[in-house]
C-alpha cells in the first residue's frame, strides 16, 4: 500500500505535479509577458505545455515553454498585436454606444450597440481559439486567426463553455480578492495557466477531430500537423467548418 502510494505514477502524485508544473508556467508567462508585446508568445508557450499535460504527455515544462515561446515568436507576437489593437477598438466602440456618449436615436442606438457586442462576442471566440491553435499547428497568421473563427462557431456549445468557466474562474479571483484572500492568493498562484489548462481538455478534443489519423499517436513536438490549405484533409475540414 505505502509503495504505491509514494509511487510517481500514482494519480495523486501526477496531479500534485501537474500543479506545480502550473506554478512554475505562472512565473515563466508573468516574466515573459512585461514586455507587454510579448504576451502572444507567452500565452502561445503556455498552451503548448498545458494541451501536453491534457494529454498527460511528460516533458520538462522549462525547455518545452521556451521551445514553443522561441519557434512562435513572431507569428504569436503579430496575432497579438493584430488582436490588441482590435480589441481595443471594439471596446472603445462598445463604450461610446452603450454609455451614450454619442448622441443617436434610440432605435440606430440599440442596432449599433447590438452589433458592436456581437463583433466583440466574436472577438472573444477568435481570442479564445487563436493561441492554442498557434500552439498546436503549424499556418500564416491569415489562416490561424481564419481557423480560430470558424472552429469557434462550429463548436459553438463548447466554445460556449470554456467562455463560461473562464468567466467563473476570473469572478471567482476577483470576489475571493474581498471576502476569501487566501483563496485569492492560492488562485494568484496558479493564474492564467490554471484558465489554459482547463481549456486545454476542451481544446484537446477538438483538435482531435483536426489532425490526420496517422499524426494522431504522436507525440506533440516541433513536429506539429498543419491545419491549412497544404493539407486536403484539412482543407475539406475547413470548407465544411464554412458550410455550417
Amino acid at each position: 500500500m505505502l509503495q504505491g502510494l509514494f509511487n510517481y505514477d500514482n494519480p495523486v502524485w501526477r496531479f500534485i505535479g501537474k500543479l506545480g508544473d502550473l506554478i512554475l508556467l505562472n512565473i515563466l508567462w508573468i516574466i515573459c509577458s512585461i514586455p507587454v508585446f510579448t504576451i502572444g508568445a507567452s500565452t502561445t508557450a503556455v498552451y503548448y505545455v498545458t494541451l501536453k499535460l491534457a494529454r498527460d504527455e511528460d516533458d520538462s515544462t522549462i525547455r518545452s515553454f521556451f521551445r514553443s515561446f522561441k519557434n512562435n515568436f513572431k507569428q504569436a507576437t503579430a496575432i497579438w498585436l493584430i488582436l490588441l489593437a482590435a480589441g481595443l477598438v471594439l471596446s472603445v466602440d462598445f463604450w461610446f454606444f452603450i454609455s451614450g456618449q454619442m448622441a443617436l436615436g434610440g432605435m440606430l442606438k440599440t442596432v449599433l450597440t447590438a452589433v458592436s457586442g456581437g463583433m466583440l462576442l466574436i472577438y472573444m471566440f477568435i481570442l479564445t481559439y487563436v493561441f492554442p491553435l498557434q500552439a498546436r499547428f503549424y499556418n500564416p497568421v491569415k489562416r490561424t486567426i481564419m481557423n480560430a473563427f470558424f472552429m469557434s462557431v462550429r463548436h459553438l456549445l463548447q466554445t460556449i463553455g470554456i467562455l463560461v468557466i473562464d468567466a467563473g474562474m476570473v469572478a471567482a479571483s476577483y470576489f475571493s480578492l474581498f471576502y476569501l484572500p487566501q483563496a485569492s492568493m492560492l488562485l494568484m498562484l496558479f493564474g492564467m495557466p490554471l484558465i489554459a489548462f482547463v481549456n486545454s481538455y476542451f481544446f484537446t478534443m477538438i483538435f482531435k477531430k483536426y489532425i490526420p489519423k496517422e499524426d494522431e499517436d504522436k507525440v506533440h513536438s516541433d513536429s506539429t500537423p498543419m491545419l491549412g490549405e497544404e493539407d486536403e484533409a484539412m482543407k475539406k475540414a475547413i470548407e465544411n467548418l464554412k458550410s455550417r
